[in-house]
């Protein structure tokens, strides 16, 4: 095998996608920001105990582990950076009140998410901590669809629901976790005869009631209906309502409902989102409330938030236009040397063509050039 041959699922990124990655991560880190967020930057590697616990099995199949040299303890390279946000909100941060933050940096999957997706994701989310209303959750849902529209994403749909719809259903249930973690797939995959020869011995509640999520999909009509045919249940009747709240606070957006739908991490708690868009084959951002991710390092705190995927993004937005730039000669003179740095301090792209290389094409589009004119360096319109 070729040395230069990266491994399956993992790619360089190429300068034209690279400065449209980085614009769209500086673009969007700055709308989180004039929402309040605060920038951290979690280590990509840390102890797996504190990684991994209270995440669920699912991120730890997705997670690389290894063997730190220094200390012979297990390590992990993160595959999803909530865990670690959680844990700076609760032992270094400590704060009493609202804590808002926000993150971007690669993550790491041992496996690729879809058949085209990378294993090196470039993760950016933003989370509110300490808050257990629904403010929370309309502020984590308007912060993500104002990223996605500043990233002009066209015609996209948010798709909602409530895991605490299919908990409530499952609550006075008496079975293991082999049998609940099929239950969970039969009701993701829309499977009717898996899910009724695994809910055979269910209290007949319950099992009626899981059985009509399967056709709860749709508008928000659907909420109207679950009312009518789930079981009148306190924590599924304040899920639904809460979901009815959310809806009408988001009134201009194209919104969509599964009740059976449980993808996503593990430790999501309550309502959680995604938003799909024409052409993309799964969701480009996921979020949600996870009340419970702080819990395992000794703090529970309400917390709500969303993550999304730059690289995924990139292929789902058109291509921006290149930002224009000057064209400059090499030399040695000390006015064009000047007159070069007073351009690049006010903020312009300044490419020097150095000698042999005139014909040459770049990344930049160059529509001025600098010339001498009468002894001084002036623009000149190419």
């Amino acid at each position: 095998m070729s040395a230069w041959v990266l491994p399956d699922h993992i790619a360089d990124v190429l300068p034209s996608e690279a400065r449209h990655i980085e614009e769209l991560r500086r673009d969007l880190l700055d709308m989180a920001r004039c929402y309040g967020y605060e920038l951290v930057m979690p280590p990509l590697l840390e102890h797996l105990e504190s990684l991994l616990t209270g995440t669920g099995q699912a991120l730890s199949l997705q997670t690389f582990k290894l063997v730190d040299q220094l200390s012979g303890r297990s390590m992990g390279l993160r595959a999803d950076t909530t865990p670690q946000v959680a844990r700076i909100d609760a032992h270094l941060l400590n704060r009493r009140g609202v804590a808002r933050l926000c993150y971007c940096g690669p993550v790491l999957h041992t496996r690729p998410a879809s058949p085209h997706a990378t294993r090196e994701p470039l993760q950016l989310g933003a989370e509110i901590y300490g808050h257990a209303g629904l403010e929370a959750d309309l502020e984590a849902l308007q912060l993500a669809l104002d990223c996605l529209r500043a990233a002009n994403l066209p015609n996209f749909t948010v798709d909602m629901a409530d895991v605490r719809i299919v908990s409530a259903l499952l609550a006075d249930v008496n079975a293991d976790a082999e049998t609940l973690a099929q239950v969970h797939a039969a009701l993701a995959a829309k499977d009717v005869t898996a899910l009724t020869q695994l809910t055979q011995d269910f209290p007949a509640a319950s099992r009626q009631g899981l059985l009509a999520l399967l056709q709860l999909y749709g508008d928000v009509s659907v909420l109207d209906q679950a009312e009518k045919v789930l079981p009148p249940l306190p924590a599924l009747r304040e899920a639904l309502s809460n979901l009815k709240w959310l809806a009408s606070h988001l009134e201009g957006t194209q919104l969509s409902f599964d009740l059976a739908d449980l993808r996503g991490y593990a430790y999501y708690s309550g309502v959680r989102f995604a938003v799909y868009a024409e052409g993309a084959s799964d969701a480009l951002l996921r979020g949600g409330r996870y009340d419970e991710v702080g819990a395992v390092f000794g703090r529970k705190r309400p917390a709500v938030g969303f993550s999304l995927d730059l690289k995924t993004l990139v292929g789902a937005v058109g291509a921006r236009a290149l930002r224009a730039a000057i064209r400059a000669p090499w030399g040695e003179s000390p006015a064009l040397r000047q007159a070069i740095a007073r351009l690049r301090g006010q903020g312009e792209t300044v490419v020097c063509v150095l000698p042999g290389h005139e014909s040459e094409i770049d990344e930049f589009q160059c529509d001025r050039e600098l010339i001498e004119v009468a002894g001084q360096w002036v623009l000149s319109a190419i």
